[in-house]
């Protein structure tokens, strides 16, 4: 508290430490800043204002209040600039400061404690430039207004740009980071199924001779028997030694297997080496159900505890992309909805209630459909699990960003999605989520020739 003799000044300015020191970030507001709070009443002499100056160098100014109401605000530079004028003293220094303020007539802006930090820089420095300095008015509380200077805003807002510059370069160097690890496991991947394939196709053509060769066998067996039909009893003996029936039966049917085992084992190869393909330079025209089912291949061991995948399969022409990126954006957003089929079948087995006869489901669609930017590809892939909480929606696609727990999710899976759909295909990517029904995210790509 200051007092001047029978007056009453009310001064009160907070201490103000080091820029550099302040715990600022992107969501930083007014209230976190370093505000100042002299109220002087309006029929106060100026030379009291001149005082609480003098005594108070960092003070940008004073409040005006009229019987403790919110008048206005006196800067000041606004302040020595009208008492320094010729006469200046003569005319305000012992009159009361209403009559400067009258006088002067300032502008004030005037904005919630709540405001943004950056928001009111930018705010601060659309005004003309004779008010650029002049202090902002802090509203703390309806009729409880403190003051702001603004350097200290300016500082804070320099600050902030410099935090921002630094996760935007930790976000870059993540997402190169990702990249370049997902490019060097591509490469890896494409080696080891090359190498797998390989062998793996000569086990598959032989297996086909093999067959061949069996039942060459069983008819030259069949004609020594009709033409030496007199029994052997060493022959009959081995025979029926080795089962000799039950293997005639049986190994069709074990080689048939093999053959069967070994064009899965194929597929599943090929589709490591489809998926694989991280590293292209140029786009290419792609089959989109080839991606979806290469991927649900590599996902089949997920596929379980009686999660149905239903598909609805579109007639689709090609999109020019990259295959194995496009491959990426389904893993991703299927891995996604298998984690939360997941999570919402252990919270039905413990408290979260649950709908009833709830199955898990994966629904996969794929059509054509007229948009603003002409026709595009649609896919589709919605799951009926717990949904997304609204207040999560606007974050969904930021880097970073994830409701995983700590060391299950790392929050660049849908931040990749979105680059590789938006950047790489010139497409769009969109989500949207019924809490407690479903997920559905659905990926639109221009058709070859279209743009």
């Amino acid at each position: 508290m200051f007092a001047v003799r029978e007056t009453s000044l009310e001064l009160s300015v907070l201490h103000i430490p080091e820029f550099c020191t302040w715990n600022l970030s992107l969501e930083s507001t007014l209230l976190d800043l370093p505000l100042s709070n002299c109220q002087i009443e309006i029929t106060q002499q100026a030379k009291e204002v001149a005082q609480a100056f003098e005594e108070n160098s960092m003070l940008p100014g004073v409040i005006l209040t009229d019987g403790g109401n919110f008048v206005g605000i006196i800067s000041r530079r606004l302040f020595f600039e009208k008492v320094n004028c010729r006469y200046g003293v003569e005319m305000f220094f012992k009159r009361p400061i209403e009559v400067l303020y009258k006088f002067a007539r300032p502008e004030e802006l005037v904005l919630p404690a709540s405001k943004l930090i950056v928001e009111a820089a930018q705010e601060c420095l659309y005004r003309s430039a004779e008010l650029i300095y002049e202090p902002v008015v802090v509203e703390i509380a309806p009729q409880t207004y403190k003051l702001l200077d603004v350097h200290q805003l300016m500082v804070a807002q320099s600050r902030i740009h410099q935090l921002t510059n630094k996760l935007l370069h930790k976000q870059t160097q993540a997402k190169l980071i990702q990249t370049e690890k997902m490019a060097s496991l591509g490469r890896i991947v494409a080696e080891v199924a090359h190498e797998i394939r390989n062998p793996l196709n000569c086990i598959w053509g032989n297996l086909t001779f093999l067959l061949s060769y069996f039942e060459n066998l069983l008819q030259l067996m069949s004609v020594y028997e009709e033409e030496y039909s007199a029994p052997c009893p060493r022959i009959e003996a081995l025979k029926k030694e080795i089962e000799f029936d039950f293997l005639q039966e049986d190994l069709p049917i074990t080689l048939e297997g093999m053959e069967l085992g070994a064009a899965q084992l194929l597929k599943i190869v090929n589709g490591l080496h489809h998926f694989s393909h991280m590293d292209e330079t140029k786009p290419a025209e792609t089959d989109i159900h080839e991606c979806v089912e290469m991927t649900l291949l590599i996902l089949k061991n997920r596929f379980k505890n009686s999660i149905e995948v239903v598909k609805n399969y579109g007639e689709l022409p090609l999109v020019s992309g990259y295959s194995g990126q496009l491959s990426q954006v389904f893993l991703n957003l299927l891995v996604n909805a298998l984690d939360a089929l997941a999570e919402y079948a252990a919270d039905r087995e413990t408290h979260t209630p649950c709908r009833d006869n709830w199955q898990p489901q994966i629904e996969i669609t794929t059509k054509v459909i007229e948009t603003e930017h002409g026709k595009r590809v649609a896919i589709c892939i919605a799951d009926n699990g717990p949904g997304i909480p609204p207040e999560n929606h606007q974050q969904i696609f930021d880097t970073f960003f994830t409701t995983k727990p700590a060391g299950k999710g790392t929050g660049m899976g849908l931040a990749i999605c979105n680059q590789i759909v938006t950047e790489k295909h010139g497409g769009e990517l969109r989500m949207r989520s019924q809490p407690g029904k479903n997920t559905e995210f659905e990926i639109l790509l221009p058709l070859v020739g279209t743009t």
